[in-house]
């Protein structure tokens, strides 16, 4: 079905369109164009999808096939094969492991996990009959060791994600700061866990990989796949994409890698007949200056998804809704907007995006690129766009 829909939507909006390559022939289309026209966006770094979910109709297409930076709208094919490929039931195990008088803490990829988590698992292994251990590891062994994705400008490590390791605690907060070695700093709040539980350390904690003889005697799961994905979308959450993209390069191509999950990325995308030319998917975040993204390729992912009658309610609950929930709570705040318009949103200084639905009757997709670009005429355009959508 994914497929269909897919495929169908492709063969729709990639018919060659009018010269000016908008689709601005009814008066539905001409307010639409009208809208996206605001000073300081350029029209030519800009592009539109609109189609209706019932006809399957394209409404309006402009650019509909130009490559750009998709800011946080990255998330949106993330979103997608995360859920064709794992499925929302999924979930992540990090585990404890016993060898000789050492404890390992494994790591799994969970970006949810806690202290909390920690406590069960020391309680656990007191249960076990673990009584005393001589040292405790981290092991993060699971994911490759680069803490950013490729094209990251420098200044996002820390300030708009954690770093990446398969075992990070509470999102590597350590000591009131976010700290550079997430699994050094869980081994230590895991030997403190442990001799809360009762369970003595005689020494320091550290960093290694259990041996392969190590035998498991602890675990604790992450919340389902949908849930993360949730959290993921409504706030638009970089650290838990970008782990959940290294899981599924992990689980799909036995790397726990970014580039490995990019290109399971692509791969599912390309094999359920999503439009891929021009597409370059590099992070799971956004945040990457290489990712480029069509409002094409992105309307008919929601699309595909919307059409799965499993997947549209985890669709419906990740998404933002407009003056209600996530990046969107305080934004659409106003009739007809609020409460009507369910869309993930992306901004950096070079791209604004906006893509979603519009009443469960349209979906749509806006894609904004500047050198730099005033996000508050970006957006301001992608609201009159929805306004028009939301008034049929």
């Amino acid at each position: 079905m994914r497929r269909l829909a897919a495929a169908t939507f492709a063969a729709l909006v990639l018919v060659p369109a009018a010269p000016a390559a908008t689709r601005a022939d009814s008066p539905l289309g001409r307010r639409l164009a009208k809208a996206l026209r605001v000073p300081h966006v350029s029209p030519t770094r800009s592009a539109a999808v609109v189609v209706d979910l019932e006809s399957e109709e394209t409404i309006f297409a402009q650019n509909s096939s130009r490559p750009l930076a998709p800011a946080s709208n990255e998330k949106l094919p993330l979103t997608y094969v995360l859920l064709t490929a794992l499925g929302p039931t999924f979930r992540i195990e990090t585990t404890v492991q016993l060898a000789g008088e050492d404890l390992y803490l494994v790591g799994g990829g969970d970006p949810s996990l806690s202290r909390a988590d920690l406590a069960r698992l020391a309680s656990q292994a007191a249960a076990a009959g673990v009584a005393k251990v001589r040292r405790v590891y981290g092991d993060e062994s699971l994911f490759d060791a680069r803490r950013t994705a490729p094209g990251w400008k420098a200044s996002f490590y820390i300030n708009e994600s954690p770093p990446l390791s398969a075992l990070t605690v509470d999102r590597a907060h350590y000591a009131g700061h976010v700290t550079h070695e997430p699994a050094l700093a869980a081994a230590l709040l895991f030997r403190d866990a442990l001799r809360a539980a009762g369970v003595a350390v005689a020494g320091t904690a550290t960093v290694g990989k259990a041996p392969p003889d190590a035998e498991p005697i602890a675990s604790v799961h992450s919340p389902q796949l949908a849930s993360l994905i949730a959290y993921m979308d409504l706030q638009s959450d970089n650290f838990t994409a970008e782990l959940l993209l290294k899981q599924l390069g992990l689980l799909q191509a036995a790397r726990g890698s970014t580039v490995a999950g990019a290109q399971t990325v692509m791969r599912i995308l390309g094999a359920d007949g999503i439009p891929l030319a021009g597409v370059r998917f590099v992070d799971g975040s956004g945040l990457s200056l290489l990712d480029r993204l069509t409002a094409g390729a992105l309307v008919a992912i929601l699309d595909a998804l919307w059409s799965d009658p499993t997947l549209q309610p985890v669709l419906r609950r990740a998404l933002p809704v407009a003056g209600r929930t996530g990046t969107l709570r305080d934004r659409m705040r106003a009739p007809p907007l609020r409460g009507n318009v369910a869309a993930k949103t992306g901004t950096t200084s070079e791209a604004s995006a906006l893509a979603g639905f519009v009443k469960g009757r349209y979906v749509f997709a806006i894609l904004q690129n500047g050198h730099p670009l005033s996000y508050w005429w970006a957006r301001k355009a992608q609201d009159r766009f929805a306004t028009v959508l939301a008034a049929q």
